[in-house]
Protein backbone atom coordinates (compact mmCIF):
# COMPACT_ATOMS: atom_id res chain seq x y z
CA UNK A 1 0.00 0.00 0.00
CA UNK A 2 1.15 3.48 -0.84
CA UNK A 3 0.93 5.58 2.78
CA UNK A 4 1.64 8.59 1.14
CA UNK A 5 -1.51 8.24 -0.73
CA UNK A 6 -3.43 6.72 1.06
CA UNK A 7 -3.07 9.56 3.53
CA UNK A 8 -3.46 11.78 1.06
CA UNK A 9 -7.07 11.35 1.17
CA UNK A 10 -7.55 12.25 4.77
CA UNK A 11 -8.23 15.41 7.09
CA UNK A 12 -5.55 15.06 9.93
CA UNK A 13 -5.80 17.75 13.15
CA UNK A 14 -2.84 17.92 15.12
CA UNK A 15 -2.74 19.64 18.51
CA UNK A 16 0.83 21.23 20.23
CA UNK A 17 1.48 22.03 16.58
CA UNK A 18 3.15 25.54 17.30
CA UNK A 19 6.61 24.43 17.07
CA UNK A 20 8.49 21.10 17.59
CA UNK A 21 7.30 17.79 16.66
CA UNK A 22 3.91 18.79 16.25
CA UNK A 23 4.86 21.39 13.73
CA UNK A 24 7.25 18.57 12.30
CA UNK A 25 4.30 16.44 12.41
CA UNK A 26 2.17 18.76 10.07
CA UNK A 27 4.64 19.32 7.70
CA UNK A 28 5.36 15.38 6.97
CA UNK A 29 1.51 14.75 6.43
CA UNK A 30 1.28 17.75 4.17
CA UNK A 31 4.09 16.53 2.11
CA UNK A 32 1.76 14.20 1.38
CA UNK A 33 -0.55 15.84 0.57
CA UNK A 34 -3.01 15.77 3.40
CA UNK A 35 -5.47 18.42 4.68
CA UNK A 36 -4.01 19.37 7.98
CA UNK A 37 -5.46 21.22 11.20
CA UNK A 38 -2.98 22.87 13.40
CA UNK A 39 -4.05 23.61 16.57
CA UNK A 40 -1.96 25.70 19.53
CA UNK A 41 -1.77 28.58 22.26
CA UNK A 42 0.61 29.94 20.23
CA UNK A 43 -1.87 31.16 17.59
CA UNK A 44 1.41 33.44 15.91
CA UNK A 45 2.99 30.33 15.07
CA UNK A 46 0.38 28.58 13.87
CA UNK A 47 -0.21 31.10 10.90
CA UNK A 48 3.33 31.19 9.55
CA UNK A 49 3.19 27.00 9.62
CA UNK A 50 -0.45 26.94 7.68
CA UNK A 51 1.91 29.21 4.92
CA UNK A 52 4.49 26.66 4.96
CA UNK A 53 2.10 23.81 5.16
CA UNK A 54 0.27 24.90 1.74
CA UNK A 55 3.42 25.44 0.17
CA UNK A 56 4.67 21.82 1.29
CA UNK A 57 1.52 20.06 -0.66
CA UNK A 58 -1.07 19.76 1.57
CA UNK A 59 -4.61 19.64 0.21
CA UNK A 60 -5.45 22.16 2.41
CA UNK A 61 -4.65 24.19 5.70
CA UNK A 62 -5.94 25.52 8.64
CA UNK A 63 -4.88 26.66 12.10
CA UNK A 64 -7.28 27.05 15.14
CA UNK A 65 -6.66 27.98 19.06
CA UNK A 66 -6.40 25.15 21.41
CA UNK A 67 -6.33 24.40 24.84
CA UNK A 68 -6.61 20.54 24.97
CA UNK A 69 -7.56 21.35 29.02
CA UNK A 70 -10.11 23.18 27.91
CA UNK A 71 -13.48 21.07 26.52
CA UNK A 72 -15.06 23.74 25.03
CA UNK A 73 -11.70 24.97 23.44
CA UNK A 74 -11.83 21.66 22.05
CA UNK A 75 -14.72 21.35 21.05
CA UNK A 76 -14.44 25.18 18.76
CA UNK A 77 -11.47 23.51 17.46
CA UNK A 78 -12.99 20.82 15.98
CA UNK A 79 -15.94 23.12 14.55
CA UNK A 80 -13.21 25.54 13.12
CA UNK A 81 -11.23 22.67 11.41
CA UNK A 82 -14.44 20.64 10.47
CA UNK A 83 -15.75 24.21 8.85
CA UNK A 84 -12.37 24.63 7.23
CA UNK A 85 -11.58 21.35 5.68
CA UNK A 86 -14.15 19.29 6.12
CA UNK A 87 -14.90 16.15 8.36
CA UNK A 88 -11.49 14.91 10.26
CA UNK A 89 -10.36 11.93 9.54
CA UNK A 90 -7.36 11.36 11.85
CA UNK A 91 -6.51 13.34 15.43
CA UNK A 92 -2.55 13.49 16.08
CA UNK A 93 -2.41 14.20 20.38
CA UNK A 94 0.58 16.21 20.46
CA UNK A 95 0.10 18.65 22.92
CA UNK A 96 2.41 18.47 26.26
CA UNK A 97 4.97 19.72 28.79
CA UNK A 98 7.62 19.04 30.90
CA UNK A 99 8.53 19.53 34.30
CA UNK A 100 12.02 19.01 35.16
CA UNK A 101 11.63 18.68 38.93
CA UNK A 102 12.12 16.23 41.48
CA UNK A 103 8.86 14.64 42.35
CA UNK A 104 9.69 15.72 46.45
CA UNK A 105 10.49 19.20 45.13
CA UNK A 106 7.01 19.51 43.06
CA UNK A 107 4.39 21.37 44.14
CA UNK A 108 1.08 20.19 43.65
CA UNK A 109 0.43 23.09 41.00
CA UNK A 110 3.02 21.98 38.66
CA UNK A 111 2.17 18.36 38.63
CA UNK A 112 -1.60 19.48 37.87
CA UNK A 113 -0.38 21.38 34.96
CA UNK A 114 1.52 18.65 33.74
CA UNK A 115 -1.30 16.32 34.17
CA UNK A 116 -3.42 18.32 32.84
CA UNK A 117 -2.31 18.60 29.22
CA UNK A 118 -0.47 15.52 29.08
CA UNK A 119 -3.25 12.93 30.44
CA UNK A 120 -6.71 14.97 30.46
CA UNK A 121 -5.94 16.81 27.35
CA UNK A 122 -5.32 13.32 25.54
CA UNK A 123 -8.89 12.43 27.01
CA UNK A 124 -10.76 15.51 25.88
CA UNK A 125 -9.80 15.72 22.52
CA UNK A 126 -9.87 11.80 22.50
CA UNK A 127 -13.50 11.84 23.69
CA UNK A 128 -14.93 14.81 21.47
CA UNK A 129 -13.36 13.19 18.33
CA UNK A 130 -15.09 9.93 19.33
CA UNK A 131 -18.04 10.95 20.06
CA UNK A 132 -18.50 13.10 16.29
CA UNK A 133 -17.28 10.09 14.62
CA UNK A 134 -19.64 7.93 16.92
CA UNK A 135 -22.58 9.95 16.15
CA UNK A 136 -21.85 10.45 12.29
CA UNK A 137 -21.63 7.24 12.13
CA UNK A 138 -17.81 7.05 10.39
CA UNK A 139 -14.70 6.00 11.48
CA UNK A 140 -11.26 7.53 12.72
CA UNK A 141 -8.02 7.12 13.45
CA UNK A 142 -6.37 8.79 16.70
CA UNK A 143 -2.73 9.00 17.30
CA UNK A 144 -1.44 9.53 21.04
CA UNK A 145 2.20 10.23 21.22
CA UNK A 146 3.69 8.89 24.80
CA UNK A 147 7.14 8.35 26.00
CA UNK A 148 9.46 5.78 26.74
CA UNK A 149 9.40 7.66 29.80
CA UNK A 150 5.46 5.83 30.04
CA UNK A 151 7.30 2.38 30.66
CA UNK A 152 10.52 3.28 32.29
CA UNK A 153 11.94 6.56 34.47
CA UNK A 154 14.77 8.88 34.79
CA UNK A 155 15.77 11.10 37.43
CA UNK A 156 13.82 14.21 37.79
CA UNK A 157 10.90 12.81 35.27
CA UNK A 158 7.84 12.15 37.76
CA UNK A 159 5.09 13.95 36.75
CA UNK A 160 6.12 13.67 33.09
CA UNK A 161 6.49 9.97 33.26
CA UNK A 162 3.35 9.17 35.27
CA UNK A 163 1.17 11.40 32.48
CA UNK A 164 2.91 9.56 29.70
CA UNK A 165 2.16 5.81 31.53
CA UNK A 166 -1.43 7.21 31.20
CA UNK A 167 -1.42 7.72 27.41
CA UNK A 168 -0.23 4.52 27.18
CA UNK A 169 -3.41 2.68 29.44
CA UNK A 170 -5.61 5.37 27.83
CA UNK A 171 -4.46 3.74 24.31
CA UNK A 172 -5.24 0.54 25.55
CA UNK A 173 -8.83 1.22 27.00
CA UNK A 174 -9.87 3.34 24.55
CA UNK A 175 -8.96 0.86 21.66
CA UNK A 176 -10.99 -1.30 22.99
CA UNK A 177 -14.34 0.44 23.66
CA UNK A 178 -13.91 2.17 20.25
CA UNK A 179 -13.46 -0.56 17.99
CA UNK A 180 -17.10 -1.23 17.47
CA UNK A 181 -17.52 2.32 15.99
CA UNK A 182 -14.08 1.71 13.65
CA UNK A 183 -12.32 4.09 15.22
CA UNK A 184 -8.93 2.87 16.28
CA UNK A 185 -6.72 4.35 18.86
CA UNK A 186 -2.47 3.64 18.45
CA UNK A 187 0.21 5.30 19.90
CA UNK A 188 3.81 6.32 19.82
CA UNK A 189 6.40 6.16 21.97
CA UNK A 190 9.54 8.71 21.14
CA UNK A 191 12.80 7.70 22.72
CA UNK A 192 15.28 11.14 23.37
CA UNK A 193 15.18 13.03 20.28
CA UNK A 194 17.25 15.71 19.76
CA UNK A 195 15.33 19.00 19.14
CA UNK A 196 16.58 23.12 19.65
CA UNK A 197 15.53 22.96 23.09
CA UNK A 198 17.75 20.04 24.43
CA UNK A 199 20.81 20.19 22.32
CA UNK A 200 22.65 22.24 24.91
CA UNK A 201 21.87 19.60 27.64
CA UNK A 202 23.07 16.69 25.30
CA UNK A 203 26.50 18.62 24.74
CA UNK A 204 27.18 18.26 28.51
CA UNK A 205 29.04 15.21 30.36
CA UNK A 206 25.67 13.97 31.78
CA UNK A 207 24.15 14.35 28.45
CA UNK A 208 26.80 12.36 26.35
CA UNK A 209 26.24 9.38 29.07
CA UNK A 210 22.46 9.29 28.37
CA UNK A 211 23.60 8.73 24.80
CA UNK A 212 26.13 6.32 25.64
CA UNK A 213 23.31 4.06 27.22
CA UNK A 214 21.32 3.96 23.78
CA UNK A 215 21.72 0.96 22.15
CA UNK A 216 21.93 2.94 18.58
CA UNK A 217 24.30 5.44 20.03
CA UNK A 218 22.57 8.19 19.01
CA UNK A 219 19.67 10.75 19.60
CA UNK A 220 17.25 10.08 17.62
CA UNK A 221 15.69 13.13 14.91
CA UNK A 222 12.53 13.91 14.45
CA UNK A 223 12.15 12.55 10.77
CA UNK A 224 12.97 8.92 12.60
CA UNK A 225 9.12 9.02 13.69
CA UNK A 226 7.69 9.65 10.44
CA UNK A 227 7.38 5.86 9.64
CA UNK A 228 5.26 4.68 12.73
CA UNK A 229 3.43 8.45 12.19
CA UNK A 230 2.65 7.16 8.31
CA UNK A 231 1.58 4.13 9.17
CA UNK A 232 -0.63 4.65 12.02
CA UNK A 233 -2.03 7.54 10.10
CA UNK A 234 -2.91 5.63 6.64
CA UNK A 235 -5.53 2.74 6.10
CA UNK A 236 -1.87 0.33 6.49
CA UNK A 237 -2.93 -0.22 10.08
CA UNK A 238 -6.31 -0.99 9.56
CA UNK A 239 -6.30 -3.90 11.85
CA UNK A 240 -4.38 -2.56 14.33
CA UNK A 241 -5.65 -0.42 17.27
CA UNK A 242 -4.11 -0.90 20.66
CA UNK A 243 -1.20 -0.93 19.76
CA UNK A 244 1.91 1.60 21.35
CA UNK A 245 5.06 1.44 19.12
CA UNK A 246 8.35 2.68 20.75
CA UNK A 247 10.66 4.73 18.53
CA UNK A 248 13.73 4.64 20.63
CA UNK A 249 17.17 3.32 19.23
CA UNK A 250 16.53 0.61 21.39
CA UNK A 251 16.91 2.52 24.77
CA UNK A 252 13.58 0.36 26.06
CA UNK A 253 15.68 -2.87 25.70
CA UNK A 254 18.62 -2.00 27.35
CA UNK A 255 20.37 -3.05 30.40
CA UNK A 256 19.54 -1.63 33.89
Amino acid sequence: MDLGASIGKKHVLVTGAASGLGAHFARVLARCGAKVSVGARRRDRLEALVGALRGAGAGGAAAFDLDVADKGSVVSAFEAAEAALGAVDVVINNAGIADGAAAIDTPPEAFDRVIATNLRGVWLVSTVAAQRWRDAKRGGAIVNIASILGFRVSGGTAAYAVSKAGVVQMTQAHALEWARYGIRVNAIAPGYIETDINAGYFETEHGQAMIKRIPMRRLGQPEDLDGALLLLCSDASRWMTGATIPVDGGHLVSTL
